[in-house]
């Protein structure tokens, strides 16, 4: 396995979701004043690690790329 692409993929994944559980958290309170921004980094970040782990199982991304290189050297050979 390629770790450095794993790590860019997953990395990727894994802010992408922290910036959606943000903005559901935010999303939340009627006023920006009434956003309580301890439950906001503590939910995002939370989101962001079980992302992480989550890609532990597999990356779709990666699976495309690995068929497509396959594909590729097929209709090279």
């Amino acid at each position: 396995m390629n770790w450095k692409n794993w790590i860019k993929k997953a990395g990727v994944r894994a802010l992408k979701t922290v910036a959606q559980t943000a903005i559901a958290t935010i999303g939340t309170t009627a006023l920006i004043t009434e956003v309580n921004w301890l439950v906001v980094a503590s939910a995002s970040a939370l989101a962001g690690a079980l992302s992480l782990l989550t890609s532990l199982a597999g990356l779709p991304e990666l699976e495309e790329e690995a068929d497509a290189s396959h594909a590729k050297h097929f209709e090279e050979g």
